[in-house]
């Protein structure tokens, strides 16, 4: 929402611009990436652009969803899938929302309770920084279980409609485990996730950080993959805000996505970040040890509380090839899981509307057509997604489903069997 009562300006340029800050609310959740907002206004980006950036920290992605939608919120830190799922209107009111920017890169991980990994190591090979053997070495535990008439795990995820349970969800199936059969899914605020981990409420899950490597420094937990690991370089976090917002304050977004990018690059130069882990670690952000933060900007990656580290360097990223621009064939990705684990119905109009979620254009620092076809997101052509080296063609997303064994859109849904 707009507080000024002033006219909103026609320019950056306009002298009332220059001498007023108009005001956006912004919301975000407590992790890692929300680092551009944050460094947008403590930085004083957005203030140099006229604005006067009110952050508003939640708990849960439903409550930013709603505020959002509802208008308390002008924009937000939102899961990439979010504004999909709220276009598309599944299981949620229907108002379309659009993504101009990215706000992050990778930055999420499954880590597994100690207890679960030391079956998995117990049972055959695990190998760090192979998602395939380790969802194998899942899969062998669970087959154990299931002889013995055990009860089935349960893994916590953040949201129906985010890269965290498409992720794992593909990461599962991957290794021949039937998510919604062979194991429960359940969903947990990111903030409350290592709490039921330690209450033994769930057996693992998959959340951005800082949430995984608090749960190992705890002692609670494995990392045993990464968002980095399974789907590089894709984005994880957006600028979320309603499709309405956006046309009725043209320049204002503008400005806003002016300060992020500033931001982005500040975040993403590394002599920044003992600065940016200071301020992500006050309570009023993130909260977490800024020691702990500072390594995970770093990808200096803790697996587990006996000392097993790895280097990541493309853990968590704030840009990527220079520019911080969501492609409409990763949007339409996305939708490929929504459907291919029964959350919508496929559909051309569907298919139309997801393409239009994801708007680089109105991000872009020159028109689109100057732009290469991957950063204008534009191209329809096929991409590599993945860790299993499968390409997804967003010209025959029902193809690309039908290859799968395990899922109900486009396959016959199977339990694991191997």
């Amino acid at each position: 929402m707009i507080t000024s009562s002033m006219p909103r300006p026609k320019s950056r340029r306009s002298p009332f611009f220059r001498r007023s800050r108009l005001t956006v609310r912004c919301g975000f959740i407590p992790l890692v990436d929300c680092a551009l907002p944050v460094i947008a206004r403590k930085q004083g980006f957005a203030r140099a652009e006229g604005l006067d950036l009110v952050l508003e920290r939640d708990v849960s992605w439903a409550n930013i969803r709603d505020k959002v939608n509802l208008g308390h919120l002008d924009c937000a830190h939102m899961l990439a899938a979010m504004p999909i799922a709220a276009t598309l209107g599944i299981a949620q009111v229907r108002v379309p929302v659009i993504a101009p920017l990215a706000l992050g890169f990778n930055g999420n991980a499954i880590t597994v309770s100690r207890n679960l990994f030391a079956r998995m190591a117990a049972m055959g090979p695990v190998r760090d920084g192979d998602p395939a053997a380790m969802a194998a070495a899942l899969a062998r535990v669970i087959a154990d279980m299931r002889a013995a008439g055990d009860e089935p795990l349960t893994f916590g995820m953040v949201f129906p409609f985010s890269c965290h349970n498409y992720e794992l969800r593909y990461w599962l199936a991957a290794g021949g485990i039937d998510p919604d059969r062979d194991i429960r899914l359940v969903v947990i605020p990111p903030p409350l996730i290592v709490d039921s981990l330690r209450a033994g409420h769930i057996q693992g899950f998959c959340v951005g950080e800082p949430w995984n490597s608090l749960a190992v420094e705890a002692g609670l937990g494995r990392i045993v993959a990464t968002k980095s690991q399974i789907w590089r370089l894709s984005p994880e976090k957006v600028l979320g805000l309603r499709a309405e917002w956006a046309d009725a304050h043209a320049d204002i977004l503008a400005a806003l996505i002016r300060a992020l990018d500033r931001a982005a690059v500040w975040a993403s130069d590394a002599s920044n970040h003992e600065s940016l882990a200071r301020i992500l670690a006050e309570d009023r952000y993130v909260g977490a040890p800024a020691t702990m933060i500072a390594r995970i900007l770093a990808g200096d990656l803790s697996l587990d509380a006996d000392g097993t580290h790895v280097a990541l360097p493309d853990y968590i990223l704030f840009r990527r090839a220079g520019n911080s621009l969501p492609s409409r064939a990763q949007a339409l990705w996305l939708y490929s899981q929504m459907v291919r684990w029964g959350q919508i119905e496929p559909s051309p109009q569907a298919e139309a509307l997801v393409a239009q979620v994801f708007r680089p254009d109105l991000a872009a620092p020159a028109p689109p057509a100057a732009l290469p076809a991957a950063a204008q997101g534009a191209s329809r052509e096929p991409v590599p997604l993945l860790f299993d080296g499968r390409v997804f063609d967003p010209k025959d997303i029902a193809g690309y489903l039908a290859g799968f064994d395990i899922g109900h859109g486009g396959s016959t849904p199977s339990s694991q069997g191997a």
